[in-house]
């Protein structure tokens, strides 16, 4: 009788070694063995974020330096792609020490144009985007980069790349046109809440007269008025 208990016993014993143990311990040392390939993976794709992010910040100081410093040969012969790494996000504007204030002021404004379904054209009024943006500056103590300078970089980096006609010569007058249309475009249709095929800007520019002198004996201001042609606006900002 008690060899059979003896018998069952170690049945039982030999069951729960080769049984429900067995499997445990084979999951666990497959995890064990998983463990050092997940962290050596996780270890290279950290170091390859990082090495990412210096190699990203050696490329953008090299760039922006040749961009500030005086014209070298490397500057001349990578031209175009210091041009497209820096405008229109990283252009630098050395005033801080030597600041140099507007002499005019400009009342910049933009119309839209829409093709009806019978073909006609429908041609929205005149948008004040000057005066928007000043409205949102006036009686602000901590007034928004935006509102302050988007518009009028756009505008002062449009003509310094265009001149005093409106015809694109180079990738950058290219880019600069397409960067003023598009906030023009982005200001006017959500205004106007409506779909917009073409756009156009006229600037009048008055210059800002000399402090100090009696309003009668100041000559007149030349105002100067330009007109910009339609611009086609397409979805996509293209």
């Amino acid at each position: 009788m008690s060899s059979g208990i003896d018998s069952a016993a170690v049945k039982e014993i030999q069951q729960s070694d080769s049984g429900p143990v067995a499997p445990e311990c084979a999951r666990g040392a497959a995890t064990l063995a998983n463990r050092p390939g997940g962290a050596r993976a996780l270890k290279a794709a950290l170091h390859a974020t990082v090495v990412l992010c210096l190699a990203t910040t050696l490329a953008h100081i090299v760039l922006v330096f040749l961009h500030v410093a005086p014209a070298n040969t490397v500057s001349k012969r990578y031209s175009p792609q210091i041009s497209a790494w820096v405008y229109p996000l990283f252009e630098q504007n050395w005033r801080l020490f030597a600041p140099e204030p507007d002499s005019v002021n400009r009342q910049i404004l933009a119309r839209a144009a829409h093709t009806r379904a019978d073909g006609s054209m429908r041609v929205s009024a005149w948008f004040d985007l000057a005066a928007e943006d000043n409205a949102r500056v006036e009686h602000q103590v901590f007034p928004s980069h935006t509102a302050q300078n988007l518009l009028r970089r756009a505008w002062t980096s449009y003509t310094d790349s265009h001149g005093g006609d409106d015809h694109a010569r180079t990738e950058r007058a290219v880019m600069m046109q397409k960067y003023l249309r598009n906030i023009a475009a982005d200001r006017v249709t959500a205004r106007h809440a409506g779909r917009v095929d073409f756009i156009q800007l006229r600037v009048v520019t008055v210059p800002i007269a000399a402090p100090g002198s009696a309003a009668g004996n100041r000559p007149p201001a030349s105002v100067e008025t330009r007109l910009l042609p339609w611009w086609k606006v397409s979805s996509d900002g293209n």
